[in-house]
């Protein structure tokens, strides 16, 4: 019998893909379809959602009337390329829509009856919010008592009443249809995608499109791509063929404000999922932290290259700033994680914090507690606190917020099972601090005992390969719901181990067989698996656990470990 080393080559990789996908819950019978995620296999009718037609209907309506529209959009990267996303559906439409962005600092998260008055007292009849407004009662009562019809694109978690609008779309309402609620895990930015499809679909049927081109939704799916990862989607289902397909639109460079900020990325090849979420996502939202918050929508509307180029330039300088500042915060943060080592829930407060990197903090807190953190900024002047809380896998905070607003003990609040944000008096702070312990202990108590690192792959030194790399990366894209793969690597021995940049850890190890390989712990310099492989590891033989990645700053690729978790071997 011949060998035929190729066709081996080829067999493997499909079997390693198809154990991949299966580990993530995916049954035999569904492998082609998800092996190559697209829309044509994933995209619900629109029609299913609650609300949808309503939307789509009245948008029509203001189109053909020529009435003046808006869009009130949040200032994270969700709000900007939902904003961004429904400006381009509209100019594609013959109708130039503006936008707005409130202020973080000034007017803060969601809707405000003041803004949406405004925005009708200069001549807005439809507003279309997004990314907000799915709690925004009072604001949105105010907008009805002026005139305006305002149109909720939301994904957060509803209360049973819903506030009053001209239509509410959020697949996470409580009366959503089984199809919709099975959407819940959509990002804003893909709601607003189902609009597009809705809304195009509406016109053509009043036949808007005769004698005109209809707009090119699909190249629309790197807005939409960027907005799920950044916001931390789950990505299974719709939302991973929404970022595989926006990947293929972003690795076009076609949308002037995305290349423009891909090159102050540094990002010279295609990108991939993790670069949406650790480098241009980051550059979007630091603008509406720390900087201007329409600076997002407007880079990725602008037709201008020079434009772009200065916005995208700006933007990663207020990244940088906002680096600084969030140091400054984890550090006072941190000093005070030594008087809850008790509780389930880590909330943290203190005056004198930017309400805008608090949210990013209470994530930092999060993966070094292990458990759900919250992180309020306190403003002496008036007494309040803006808080920002990230959660674990199990446990549902924003559901707990919502509980906590009703039962009193916050000014607002809201989010979703992984992240959420609230307004708070000072001294409830203790009050409300109890009340997550006691509503939540349970949940945090199941969700730690049940953490364990589940492993794809067990390999020896030789088997980490360029190869191997791209052949886990076809089970892509990866994120929340659907993890990168994680090998173990041994036994092997470390042959150097050092610090580099702040307080990273940088490995060279070596196995059995002979063949090294570069790992690198990210932030962990301080942990005792750190602290073990740096000081302690002469003589030891190790197994390595974590992610692979490409290394391909220098002439010739070369596969890397990024190392979570280290094991004796002996």
């Amino acid at each position: 019998m011949e060998l035929d080393p190729e066709a081996d080559a080829r067999r493997l990789d499909r079997d390693i893909l198809t154990q991949l996908l299966m580990t993530r819950g995916v049954g035999e019978d569904d492998i082609v379809r998800n092996a190559k995620p697209t829309l044509r296999e994933f995209l619900p009718d629109p029609s299913a959602f609650r609300d949808m037609d309503q939307a789509a209907t009245r948008i029509a309506e203001a189109v053909l009337s020529g009435e003046k529209i808006t869009i009130y959009g949040d200032y994270d990267v969700d709000g900007a390329t939902s904003s961004a996303l429904l400006v381009e559906v509209l100019r594609a439409l013959s109708h130039d829509a503006g936008y707005y962005i409130p202020d973080r600092l000034l007017e803060g998260y969601g809707p405000s009856g003041e803004a949406l008055v405004k925005l009708a007292e200069q001549g807005s009849s439809l507003i279309v919010t997004v990314d907000c407004g799915a709690m925004a009662h009072e604001a949105l009562a105010m907008a009805r008592e002026a005139g305006v019809d305002v149109i909720v694109v939301d994904h957060h978690k509803c209360a049973p009443e819903l506030p009053p609008t001209a239509a509410l779309v959020n697949p996470n309402r409580l009366d959503e249809s089984d199809l919709g609620a099975a959407h819940g895990h959509l990002a804003a930015v893909g709601v607003a995608f189902l609009l597009a499809i809705a809304l195009v679909r509406t016109l053509r049927a009043r036949g808007f499109f005769t004698g005109r081109k209809e707009p090119d939704l699909m190249s629309l799916l790197d807005l939409v791509a960027l907005g799920t990862v950044a916001d931390v989607a789950a990505l299974h289902g719709l939302n991973r063929a929404f970022v595989a397909q926006g990947l293929k639109i972003l690795a076009r460079r076609e949308r002037i404000g995305m290349a423009a900020l891909m090159d102050a990325s540094r990002l010279k090849r295609a990108p991939i999922a993790s670069d949406l979420g650790f480098a241009l996502g980051p550059r979007i939202n630091a603008g509406g932290r720390i900087g201007e918050s329409t600076l997002g929508v407007r880079l990725l509307t602008t037709r201008d290259p020079e434009e772009a180029r200065a916005i995208a330039g700006q933007l990663s300088q207020l990244n940088e700033e906002r680096r600084a500042i969030e140091a400054q915060v984890q550090e006072s943060a941190e000093a005070q994680l030594a008087g809850q080592h008790n509780m389930s829930v880590q909330v943290l407060a203190g005056t004198g914090w930017h309400p805008g990197v608090i949210g990013i903090v209470a994530g930092r807190i999060k993966e070094k507690t292990g458990k759900p953190a919250i992180v309020v900024a306190l403003d002496e002047a008036d007494g309040t606190g803006k808080g920002s809380g990230r959660s674990i896998s199990g446990v549902d905070l924003g559901a707990a917020i919502i509980a906590a607003r009703e039962n009193g003990l916050l000014v607002a609040g809201g989010g979703h099972a992984m992240a959420a944000g609230l307004t708070i008096f000072e001294e409830k702070l203790s009050d409300f601090a109890e009340f997550l312990d006691e509503r939540l202990s349970r949940d945090v108590e199941k969700a730690i005992l049940g953490q364990t690192m589940k492993l794809d792959l067990a390999l020896a030194p030789g088997g980490l390969t360029p190869d191997l790399v791209t052949t886990l990366e076809a089970a892509g894209p990866y994120g929340v719901g659907w993890p990168a793969p994680r090998v173990a690597l041994g036994p092997v021995r470390i042959v150097k181990a050092d610090i580099v940049g702040k307080d990273h850890v940088r490995i060279i190890a070596s196995g059995s067989d002979q063949r090294s390989f570069k790992a690198i712990a990210f932030r962990a310099a301080e942990t005792e698996m750190a602290q073990t492989l740096l000081h302690r590891s002469q003589g030891r033989r190790f197994h390595l656990a974590g992610r692979v990645k490409l290394d391909d700053w220098g002439s010739r690729p070369a596969a890397e470990l990024h190392l979570e978790d280290a094991a004796f071997a002996d």
